[in-house]
């Protein structure tokens, strides 16, 4: 009681709801006390009455509808009032069908659960206001890319959003401790309950020394699965619950750390807001991979160093004219990868030969002669390669987060959202990319950032377009 009277005047809302809301059907249906399941009500009042020789404390509560009152004891006709003395009761009691009315502390305690909410980012001490320092960070939980569920999947909770918060100045003098608050807020609650749809059930986890100690101080630091396996949790969320927002407030050393936001299973798709209120300054922001592309020198040889028998199977596939067509490198790459009974392909289509004769067409004749050919065939190896290293479960398919790690291997890295439109792309229904996707999103990838490397000519990572330079970019592509 103390608690309430102290939160409400230091400029709080105090929100309560009532708690035999069991699933979306029994919400704001009205029990045999009228009071409505599920339902949000505001604390209005305080107060203590000498009820029967004993001080008695009560609560006023208001229903937002206007209507629809609690009739059990103390409200506004019950009998409890007719033994109050008649100056409080004519103070306090209210006949009115207004949708306000008071209960016991008792009743209160077992009929609702208590939300507090600060109208400002300020800290509540009675000396003297003392204002937050506050950052807000929108992100997404994206199935395949960003949804990786919590701690308990170790294979996917390292492609999570991840946020640092660097600490810098403690409470007081003297000590290391800073506080801090976290609030994870999920998007669209409303629309989503018109739909039919349940709010996901979400937490997060704070690491400590969040940045490895090779890329301090540096951005694009999107930490992967040895971290997490490698380091404790320093702090978390109570609990992950099915509701609109968690918060907790924290206190940890001064120090650098890590905010992973996660929702209970992977998979699961949803918008949040993740909310970070320090009572000093401190610094923070997203941890995301730099677009980078490490791209592989190529070997032209000229013909004469080409092996001989590759010579001979050249000749035997491209026919009289010597080169190779988009069909008939479709017809070749069916056929040979059709051979390889460990990874599973639906077929490279003339859209993904188009790409690689684009991306090895030297001499723009719109075929591969015996060099390009020969340094084509040596990427598809390589990509081989590093497809089996990555299909852990040797499925012939690999997962969305072996792609990750699969891309970084070939030398790409990506943003999250980059990431999300590459799984978008070319993974299936099931989130599994196939040996053909995989090469296809490779030959695009490198081909889109070699015509990028040579357009930037000042190496400044940016270019400007004509209407023009675009179409032809995108066309084509």
């Amino acid at each position: 009681f103390r608690l309430l009277t102290c939160t409400y005047v230091t400029s709080s809302h105090l929100c309560c709801f009532l708690r035999q809301a069991t699933n979306s059907e029994d919400r704001e249906a009205v029990n045999l006390k009228k009071l409505v399941k599920g339902h949000a009500y505001s604390v209005t009042g305080l107060d203590e009455v000498v009820f029967c020789g004993n001080l008695t404390k009560l609560v006023r509560i208001r229903n937002p509808w206007g209507q629809v009152e609690w009739t059990g004891a103390w409200s506004d006709n019950s009998r409890e009032w007719d033994s109050v003395d008649p100056d409080v009761r004519a103070r306090l009691q209210n006949r009115s069908e207004d949708g306000e009315f008071w209960l016991s502390f008792s009743d209160f305690l077992r009929e609702f659960s208590l939300k507090i909410c600060n109208l400002t980012a300020d800290a509540l001490q009675n000396s003297q206001m003392t204002t937050w320092s506050s950052s807000l960070y929108p992100g997404e939980w994206r199935r395949g890319s960003t949804a990786g569920g919590c701690r308990n999947n170790p294979a996917t909770f390292w492609l999570n959003p991840q946020f640092k918060l660097l600490l810098r100045h403690p409470d007081a003098p003297g000590t290391s401790d800073c506080s801090f608050l976290v609030s994870l807020m999920q998007k669209d609650h409303r629309k989503k309950r018109r739909e039919g749809k349940n709010m996901e059930t979400i937490g997060f986890a704070v690491y400590e020394d969040g940045v490895p100690d090779e890329a301090k101080g540096q951005t694009g630091v999107h930490l992967k699965q040895n971290f997490f396996q490698t380091h404790a949790i320093s702090a978390r969320s109570e609990c992950f619950i099915k509701s609109r927002e968690v918060s907790r407030r924290l206190r940890l050393p001064a120090g650098e750390y890590v905010i992973v936001p996660s929702t209970f299973k992977p998979h699961k798709e949803a918008d949040f807001i993740l909310r970070v209120f320090s009572e000093k300054a401190a610094d923070s922001e997203e941890l995301d991979d730099d677009v980078v592309a490490e791209l592989p020198i190529e070997n032209y040889l000229d013909e004469s160093q080409i092996d001989a028998g590759f010579k001979s199977l050249f000749r035997q596939l491209a026919g009289p004219d010597m080169e190779i067509s988009i069909n008939e490198l479709q017809t070749i790459l069916n056929r040979i990868i059709g051979e390889q009974k460990d990874l599973k392909t639906d077929g490279f289509t003339k859209e993904a030969c188009r790409s690689m004769i684009n991306l090895m067409d030297s001499d723009g004749s719109g075929k591969l002669g015996l060099v390009e050919f020969n340094v084509l065939w040596e990427k598809i190896q390589r990509y081989m390669t590093i497809f089996r290293n990555y299909d852990l479960d040797k499925s012939g398919s690999m997962s969305s987060y072996e792609m990750r790690k699969a891309l970084e291997s070939a030398g790409f890295k990506l943003t999250n959202h980059l990431f999300q439109l590459i799984i978008l792309r070319y993974a299936e229904e099931d989130m599994a990319v196939d040996f053909d996707n995989f090469v296809t999103c490779l030959v695009r990838l490198e081909s889109t950032f070699k015509t990028f490397k040579i357009m930037d000519t000042d190496a400044d990572g940016v270019i400007a377009l004509n209407v023009s330079q675009w179409l032809s970019l995108t066309v084509f592509a």
